[in-house]
C-alpha cells in the first residue's frame, strides 16, 4: 500500500519575484515583470514532491486576499489542500535579482500571529485527518507571537498516531522538535551547534552532536545540511557524507525545502539511506538552478542524482 504524506506550513507565505537592472539607492528603479509562487516550508515540500510525482496533502493557514491567492496558486499547481482560514492576512515575501551582478536580494515579511481559538481549530484538524498519514513534515517557521511549544502539540499527537515525523525549522522550535523526538531531523550546522548550546561546531563536533541526538532517542535520522558542501546523513550506525555536482546557482530560494521531498520521496518508497541523502542533494541542488522562486524541473534532478558523489 502506497505512503501516504502530510505537510504542515504554520507561516505560509506568497513570494513575489522580480529582476531590475542596478540596484542602487535614491533612484527609481523599473522592475520586470513579478512573478508569483507559493511559499512557505511545507507548501514547498508539497509543491516539490508532486514534481516526483508523490501526492500529498498541504495543510496551512491562509488568510485575506493572499491567503485566497495563495490558495489559488496551489489549486493551479493541483495540490491537494487543508487551508485552515483565519483573521488574519496571509503573509508575502518579496525576491529580486540585480541583473548587473546577478546577486539576489531576499525580503522577509513575518506572519500576522493567530489567536487561541484558531490555534485549537488547526489542532483539531489532526485528528479528523483519518487514517493518520506515515510521513508528517513540518516546516518553516511560526508567525508572530505563537509559542514554540504549538509545534509540540503537531509532533506529540502524530507520534501518539503513529506517524513518523520529519521536522525542518530554526531556533526555539527545532528545540521543541528535539525534546518532543522526531523521525528525521534537518538542521543546517549553525542550527546543530545551537541546539548543543555553542557558537559553531568542527567536523569531530558536528558527528558528535548529531550521534549524541539520535543516542538520546530524539531522532531516528539526522541530515545536517553543509550548503554547497553538500550534507551528513546519521543513523545510529551509519555516517554518510555527500557532495553536490557543481551548478550555475541563480536562487537559494526553495533549495532546502526541495531537499526534505527529495528525501521523503525516497521513504515513501522505502529506499536506503544513501538513496535518501542523494535524492536529497539532487533535489536540492536542482532548485538552486532555477529563477527567482521556482522549484527544480524533473528532468535537472535525474541528471543530478547520478552525479551527487560521496565524499
Amino acid at each position: 500500500m502506497k505512503k501516504t504524506v502530510l505537510t504542515i506550513t504554520l507561516n505560509p507565505s506568497v513570494d513575489k519575484s522580480t529582476s531590475v537592472q542596478n540596484i542602487v539607492p535614491e533612484k527609481k528603479l523599473r522592475c520586470d515583470r513579478p512573478k508569483y509562487e507559493a511559499g512557505g516550508g511545507g507548501i514547498n515540500v508539497s509543491r516539490a514532491l508532486k514534481r516526483l510525482d508523490i501526492p500529498s496533502d498541504a495543510l496551512f493557514t491562509s488568510g485575506g486576499k493572499t491567503g485566497s491567492m495563495l490558495e489559488n496558486l496551489l489549486k493551479k499547481e493541483e495540490l491537494d489542500i487543508l487551508p485552515v482560514h483565519l483573521g488574519s492576512e496571509t503573509r508575502e515575501n518579496f525576491i529580486v535579482v540585480d541583473k548587473t551582478t546577478n546577486q539576489q536580494y531576499r525580503f522577509g515579511f513575518p506572519g500576522e500571529t493567530f489567536s487561541k481559538n484558531e490555534q485549537d481549530e488547526i489542532l483539531a484538524l489532526i485528528d479528523q485527518i483519518s487514517p493518520a498519514p506515515d510521513f508528517v513534515v513540518i516546516s518553516g517557521s511560526l508567525p508572530g507571537d505563537v509559542p514554540a511549544d504549538f509545534i509540540g502539540f503537531f509532533i506529540y499527537k502524530y507520534k501518539a498516531r503513529g506517524s513518523k515525523v520529519i521536522v525542518d525549522t530554526s531556533g526555539d522550535a527545532l528545540k521543541v522538535a528535539l525534546k518532543e523526538g522526531v523521525f528525521l531531523l534537518k538542521p543546517n550546522a549553525g542550527e546543530l551547534a545551537a541546539l548543543v548550546g555553542k557558537e559553531e561546531l568542527e567536523n569531530a563536533d558536528l558527528d558528535h552532536a548529531a550521534q549524541q541526538i539520535i543516542m538520546q532517542g530524539q531522532a531516528n535520522i539526522v541530515v545536517v545540511s553543509l550548503g554547497a558542501q553538500g550534507a551528513v546523513l546519521y543513523t545510529a550506525t551509519e555516517k554518510i557524507q555527500m557532495v553536490p555536482p557543481l551548478v550555475k546557482i541563480r536562487s537559494t530560494v526553495g533549495a532546502g525545502d526541495s531537499m526534505v521531498a527529495g528525501m521523503v520521496s525516497v521513504l515513501v518508497n522505502q529506499g536506503t539511506t544513501e538513496e535518501i541523502l542523494r535524492m536529497g542533494i539532487a533535489c536540492g541542488s536542482a532548485t538552486t538552478m532555477a529563477e527567482g522562486t521556482a522549484l527544480f524541473q524533473k528532468k535537472d534532478v535525474d541528471r543530478l542524482y547520478n552525479e551527487v558523489r560521496k565524499q
